[in-house]
C-alpha cells in the first residue's frame, strides 16, 4: 500500500472542455504513450467545480461520467431522454459524456465532485463515506476526499487524518478494508481494465 497526501493548495485548475467553467484538478491519470496531456489522452480525472448558473455539460464522447454535490442542493440534469437527480447532497449519478446534458439549479449554486474516466480502459465507483464502519477496497486508486471538514479513516491498520479540502490518495496492489473513523468524505475508486 502507497499513501499520499494531496493537500488543497496544490489543486491544480484547468477549463471545462466547452470552457463554461473551471475544474480544481485534485487528481489524474493520462496514457503513459501520450505526448500531451489532454482530453483525447484522458485516462480519467477526479476533480471538483462550481456549478454557479443553468448551462450545458461538455460533450466528452468516450468518458463515463460520475458526479456528486458535496455543496448546496437541488441539481437535475436533464437530457431529452433523462433526468438525473442529485437535489440531495451525497448522492451520485452515473452518465456517459455522449449525453446532451443542461443544468437545473433549483435552489442556487453548487459545488460538485466528478471522476470521469475513459470507457473501456478503467471503471470507477464515487460513494459518499457519511458513517463509521468497514468498506472493502479492491486493488487498484482509492481516492479519499475530505469535501466538508477534517475527516480520519482506519487503513490496513493505521490511522489518517484528511484535512479540510484535502485528499488521500491511496494505491493498493491487494485488497483492504477502510474505516470511516470522523467526519464526512467522498471516496472515488480507479481500476484499470484495458
Amino acid at each position: 500500500m502507497k499513501t499520499t497526501l494531496l493537500k488543497s493548495e496544490d489543486y491544480t485548475r484547468s477549463p471545462w472542455k466547452n470552457g463554461g467553467g473551471v475544474f480544481t484538478d485534485i487528481a489524474d491519470a493520462y496514457r503513459a504513450d501520450a505526448s500531451v496531456k489532454d482530453w483525447d489522452s484522458l485516462l480519467w480525472r477526479f476533480a471538483s467545480t462550481p456549478i454557479v448558473a443553468p448551462g450545458p455539460f461538455s460533450h466528452m464522447p468516450g468518458i463515463d461520467r460520475l458526479q456528486m454535490v458535496v455543496g448546496g442542493r437541488g441539481l437535475v440534469l436533464k437530457s431529452p431522454t433523462q433526468e438525473f437527480d442529485e437535489r440531495e447532497p451525497f448522492t451520485t449519478v452515473r452518465f456517459t459524456g455522449e449525453h446532451a446534458i443542461v443544468t437545473d439549479l433549483e435552489a442556487g449554486p453548487v459545488e460538485v465532485v466528478n471522476l470521469m474516466a475513459r470507457r473501456g480502459a478503467v471503471a470507477i465507483e464515487l460513494a459518499p463515506l457519511r458513517e463509521p464502519g468497514d468498506r472493502r477496497l479492491p486493488a487498484g486508486t482509492h481516492l479519499v476526499y475530505a469535501a466538508c471538514g477534517d475527516c480520519s479513516i482506519h487503513l490496513d491498520g493505521a490511522d489518517f487524518a484528511i484535512p479540510d479540502g484535502s485528499t488521500l490518495r491511496v494505491e493498493l496492489t491487494e485488497p483492504s478494508q477502510l474505516a470511516l473513523v470522523l467526519g464526512l468524505a467522498v471516496l472515488g475508486s480507479i481500476q484499470v481494465t484495458g
